[in-house]
Order: structure tokens, then C-alpha cells, then sequence
């Protein structure tokens, strides 16, 4: 499906952000302090069920996670912390949408739209470019633990849209208003994922050379090194000869 190529590519790429565990788990620690605002019992509060999921997914402690949901749900951290959604255009004119959760949206706007700036890209309005993606939820199973037939039997009984197969996951793709009846029937069936998140799904991908593709990953690269940012989705198409070239060259 249109769009698929770009989610493959990120998938080249997780290795190495995986790496940053420090900055992933900021990230993740601030929105289980957030969401656990809403309350602490996972089953009744379906935003920390999955800044549960997505912490897991980590490799986070147990204890560091019991502690940032006790923060939020005891009120100790009064960090007031809001959403906001970005978007422009980023090198090789490669349409991109940055999530982020801030407590000061002038710090974090001035940091996205520098970013931008110096990759050569143009940050816009809200909307900009929203329309090129689609908003859907997306939870991912690794292959080796089921046959395709048994998600893909699970994940229709369920009321999934689609499910796609990458070189090691299943990717079962459903409407954000049933993402969370989604999720909790595949992990009745198949325990957690690797990950269950509300996604931006390119409807196209831009085919971008090498060249672009050096300035655009040092440029998602910024982006996901900011603290304030959550999430980064580009409708970018790298082939896979230069994602594994640039990956053994360190870039």
C-alpha cells in the first residue's frame, strides 16, 4: 500500500534511535507522567495503557515506569504539558509532521521551526500538509511470534482495516476510533506488541536520492533529540540499498 515504504524505512533506522535510551526514555517517561494525570488503572485510562505498551516496547525498568505513573496520578510533577502537532516541508521537499508534548510552546516552536531552517525546509500551518497522511492507529506484532494468517483471522475479528507484512512485523492498521477495541483484542490473542500508537500514514511517498537522504535523516535526527518531541513521520521513500549504505557509513 501507498505510504508502506516509508514506515520500512524508519524501521532501518530504529536501531540506531534505540541506541539514544536516555532520550526514548524521557520521552516515554514524560508521557506516562501525563497521561497517568488522567488516571492510574491502565484499564480504564486507554492513553497510559499505551504509554505502557511504548514503554515496554523500551526495555524500561519496571520500577522507573511505576514511578513516573505515581507522579502523575499523585500529582507530584505539575509540569503542565500540552500537545501540539507541526508540520512543513524538510529536505528533498519530503512532507513531515512532528508530534510533540511541551511545557512552553514558544521554546519548542522556535526549536522546530530552526530545525526546519537549517535543513533547508520550510515549517507551515497546521494542516499544511496533515492532508497527505492519514490518521489511523497502528499496532505492530514481530513475525516470528504467529503466523499471518493467525493476526490476520485475529485482527479482522477485531475490526481492523488492513495488515501488512515488513520484513519482521505485522503491522494491523484500523480507524483511530477503533484503535483501542483493536489493540486490546490482538493482545488478548497474542499478549503486548512492539508497539500500538495513533499514526500518520503517508496516502504517497518522495522518492529521495542519496544526497537528500543524508540531509534528511541528520534533519529527523534533530528533530527526535529534542526533548519536546514525541514523534516524527515523513512521507519520504529511501531505497533500501541506500538505507543500508548510509547505515554502514554511520550517517
Amino acid at each position: 500500500m501507498a505510504g508502506h515504504s516509508q514506515f520500512k524505512n524508519i524501521m532501518h533506522r530504529k536501531g540506531a534511535q534505540d541506541a539514544k535510551r536516555a532520550k526514548v526514555f524521557t520521552k516515554i517517561i514524560r508521557e506516562l507522567t501525563t497521561s497517568a494525570r488522567m488516571g492510574a488503572d491502565p484499564e480504564a485510562n486507554p492513553r497510559l495503557r499505551q504509554a505502557i505498551i511504548a514503554a515496554r516496547g523500551a526495555n524500561m525498568p519496571k520500577d522507573t515506569m511505576e514511578r513516573a505513573i505515581k507522579r502523575g496520578a499523585g500529582g507530584e510533577d505539575t509540569t503542565d504539558y500540552v500537545e501540539v502537532r507541526y508540520e512543513g516541508y524538510g529536505p528533498g521537499g519530503v512532507a513531515v509532521i512532528v508530534e510533540a508534548l511541551t511545557d512552553n510552546r514558544n521554546r519548542t516552536a522556535a526549536e522546530v521551526r530552526a530545525a526546519f531552517t537549517k535543513s533547508g525546509g520550510n515549517l507551515g500551518e497546521t494542516n499544511s500538509v496533515s492532508f497527505m497522511f492519514d490518521h489511523m492507529g497502528m499496532i505492530r506484532y514481530p513475525k516470528d511470534k504467529m503466523a499471518f494468517e493467525a493476526i490476520f483471522e485475529a485482527a479482522l475479528e477485531g475490526g481492523a482495516q488492513n495488515v501488512e507484512e515488513s520484513e519482521k512485523s505485522y503491522e494491523v492498521e484500523c480507524t483511530v476510533e477503533d484503535f483501542a477495541t483493536v489493540r486490546d483484542h490482538l493482545m488478548a490473542a497474542f499478549g503486548d506488541p512492539e508497539s500500538a500508537q495513533l499514526v500518520w500514514k503517508a496516502n504517497n511517498t518522495t522518492a529521495v536520492d542519496e544526497e537528500k537522504a543524508v540531509k534528511l535523516l541528520k534533519f529527523i535526527d534533530v528533530l527526535e533529540d529534542n526533548d519536546d518531541v514525541q514523534t516524527v513521520y515523513a512521507n519520504f521513500d529511501i531505497p533500501d540499498a541506500i538505507m543500508e549504505k548510509l547505515a554502514l557509513s554511520g550517517q
